[in-house]
């Protein structure tokens, strides 16, 4: 699925230049589940940049099912993510005046869906994820937890090969973000998705399979044999 080789993605800050990335090698295999934790500025964002088709390496390589991201055009890589991977965030990013059948209905508009297959397909996505009462409700009228299933939904309705979430719980108290995981983990294994997580929880990292460590741009991978 993923190969990242000799990665690096350098910024300059005056006149003193920072490696965000410093050679980073990583392979993520098609349908795997990768949790990636460091201490602040270490990197991971950047690095779930390059994952999600949204930054270029300075050097190296972002291959995704042999093409190489770094190589394409903005309007090949605007389709890529439009396509292939779907995005989670830490603080929602709903739009506040739109419901939550609408909400999700923005990541089909870009792949030219007509409208009565957008609202079908909103709609099957709302009720995987548990919100088959909430379609016609705004965000402001649900909890965080129903606004991050929402959330959810809109990353999935498009049928992504990858799904990357940043902090997905880190707005949710200690009970709902064992209930947002487990819906993570049961979406994982039901579509089948190549699963990318940055979090800074400890306990949530213990549950994936695999931890990439990232600290001043570079990475360690530790198996998880027990997750």
């Amino acid at each position: 699925m993923y190969e990242l080789s000799g990665v690096t993605k350098r910024y300059q800050r005056g006149k003193k230049t920072i490696d965000a990335l410093a050679g980073v090698d990583l392979t993520i295999e098609g349908g795997g589940r990768l949790v990636i934790q460091g201490p602040t500025g270490g990197g991971k964002s950047t690095l779930l940049q390059m994952l999600g088709a949204l930054d270029r390496p300075t050097e190296g390589s972002v291959v995704l099912d042999g093409v190489d991201l770094g190589k394409l055009s903005e309007a090949k890589l605007t389709t890529v993510r439009a396509q292939n991977i779907g995005f989670v965030f830490q603080s929602f990013n709903l739009i506040p005046t739109l419901t939550a059948q609408e909400n999700v209905e923005t990541a089909l508009v870009p792949l030219g869906l007509r409208a009565s297959e957008r609202r079908g397909r909103a709609a099957d996505a709302l009720d995987s994820v548990g919100l088959a009462e909430r379609f016609g409700h705004l965000p402001s009228e649900m909890s965080g937890g129903q606004q991050q299933r929402v959330a959810i939904a809109r990353a999935l309705v498009k049928n992504p090969k990858v799904l990357l979430a940043d902090e997905p719980t880190g707005n949710l108290d200690e009970g709902m973000r064992d209930e947002i995981m487990e819906v993570l983990e049961m979406l994982w294994k039901e579509h089948g998705l190549t699963f990318i997580m940055v979090t800074h929880d400890t306990a949530l990292a213990r549950r994936a399979p695999r931890l990439a460590t990232i600290r001043k741009g570079r990475v360690t991978i530790t198996e998880n044999a027990a997750a």
